[in-house]
């Protein structure tokens, strides 16, 4: 094998042996490691002009000693950084929280797995934390007593604490006072506390907020709790016996969804709900009789809960039975045909500019008619003709933060077994990322958008017992 001497720039390097045996390429890696060139950058001066991968060793007649130059740029040398890596766990534990991507487990205190799902689904709401934040602890509104002031204290110090740790929290204060306010959670069978029902407690607790962040003093920031989760209903009321008929009007927290064996989708199941049957007296009859009662939505929440009625009691068992049907929910909820007269026309205006703004995002050409009536109006050379409207000036026709009835899943509390007062309650919690997190007590865990459809019951795995829904407003 023959010796050559490679000048390269102001360095020689001598002596460098040549296997013929083998393509130039290999010679060419060998100058890589001695000066950085990649073999692509290379340009070795030989007989002939300049080495290429292909040529024949043979036809160049290299002697011992011969002088080779090579002209190229050397890859520029990587600088080692200036600050080492940094672990997560090296991190301060507010900063490993948010890079986490999701607020900390809670720990079980002893069957209180139904407290723990509804503080997760609850703590996914931000304006509910805003509100809380805002909360004082010496300062309680007129009459407001001191459980339910130490309640909602307990409930923002734990959304507080969720939000900071990385490792799980145990939420002890809150459910001291939360079985302070409410006995019925302190129920025990052998010593050992009982497992309660996730919807009272959700229930409970948003009734709770609802009379103490309402009050005078934690204006203004927190008199949100009717706007966030509250949802007026007018009903109709009708005895087809008597022919009497009256409306009323109602505020709820829940909209209920009815499960019977005719009930295979949330849509159906709220239907059911909005219609149903009581007997009261009837002063024409002067006695007990059928009333139907029908009711419409009138005023819709930032955040819509739907309860799954999936339990009922049981006589013979004398115990809370659980209703295992499948029934569907969509990841996008339309209630328009669960509303007023009043309010479809509220809506109209906004869902149309939803549509628009859908369609303009999709690169779908927005049309509209011109004509007196209509309330979002595009430039049109004559009266009918159908026109390109700009979005952003037809969104700035109508106020901000308008409802348009359509909602998008963000949370899902699930109860897997067959009895309300056994079993396991789970959170499952959309993030801001998309992302959705299954909570269970101090164990979260990423879970694919495809997963949550399937908790819709047919079986003893988690089914939906209460979905939040949050509003799509412009």
């Amino acid at each position: 094998m023959p010796t050559v001497c490679i000048k390269w720039q102001k360095q020689v390097f001598p002596g460098i042996e040549i296997d013929t045996s083998q393509p130039p390429m290999v010679f060419k890696t060998q100058l890589y490691t001695l000066t950085g060139v990649p073999p692509e950058r290379q340009k070795i001066m030989v007989k002939g002009g300049i080495l290429k991968d292909d040529t024949d060793w043979s036809t160049l007649g290299l002697k011992d000693g011969q002088k080779l130059m090579m002209i190229g740029t050397a890859d520029e040398i990587v600088k080692a950084p200036e600050k080492g890596p940094v672990f997560v766990e090296d991190l301060p534990e507010e900063e490993q929280a948010a890079a986490l991507g999701h607020s900390a487990g809670l720990y079980n205190l002893g069957n209180t797995c139904y407290m723990n799902s509804t503080l997760q689904c609850l703590h996914s709401v931000p304006e509910l934390k805003s509100a809380l934040l805002s909360y004082s602890d010496n300062v309680r509104g007129n009459g407001v007593d001191q459980a339910s002031h130490s309640l909602t204290v307990a409930t923002r110090n734990t959304f507080g604490e969720l939000d900071q740790s990385v490792r799980p929290v145990a939420p002890l204060h809150f459910l001291q006072m939360l079985r302070k306010k409410y006995p019925q959670f302190a129920q025990q069978q052998n010593n050992v506390y009982m497992q309660q029902d996730a919807e009272e407690c959700w229930t409970q607790l948003i009734y709770t907020l609802s009379q103490t962040l309402t009050s005078e003093a934690s204006e203004p920031a927190a008199a949100q709790m009717k706007e966030l989760f509250g949802i007026d209903l007018v009903s109709r009321v009708h005895c087809a016996e008597s022919g009497e008929e009256s409306s009323e009007a109602e505020s709820v927290y829940s909209l209920k969804c009815h499960i019977s064996h005719d009930v295979n989708h949330l849509h159906e199941g709220l239907k059911h709900g909005l219609k149903t049957e009581l007997e009261k007296v009837s002063p024409s009859l002067g006695r007990t009789a059928i009333y139907t009662r029908e009711s419409r939505i009138n005023e819709l929440p930032r955040y819509l809960t739907v309860q799954f009625v999936r339990f009922f009691w049981k006589r013979e068992s004398n115990q809370k039975a659980k209703i295992l049907r499948k029934v569907d929910y969509p990841l996008e909820l339309d209630v328009y045909d669960f509303c007023s007269d009043e309010l479809k026309l509220k809506l109209q205006t906004p869902r149309q500019v939803l549509r628009d703004a859908e369609s303009a995002k999709f690169g779908l050409k927005v049309e509209v008619k011109t004509s007196s009536s209509q309330n979002i109006e595009g430039s049109s050379t004559s009266a009918g003709e159908s026109s390109s409207i700009d979005i952003d000036k037809a969104d700035s026709s109508v106020p901000k933060k308008q409802l348009t009835g359509i909602y998008d899943l963000i949370a899902v509390l699930t109860h897997k077994g067959r009895s309300a007062d056994s079993g396991h309650y789970v959170g499952w919690v959309k993030q801001d990322d998309g992302k959705w997190i299954e909570f269970d007590d101090d164990n979260p865990s990423i879970r694919k958008e495809e997963e949550i459809l399937k908790l819709s019951g047919g079986g003893d795995w988690h089914m939906a017992y209460i979905c939040l829904y949050k509003a799509r407003v412009i």
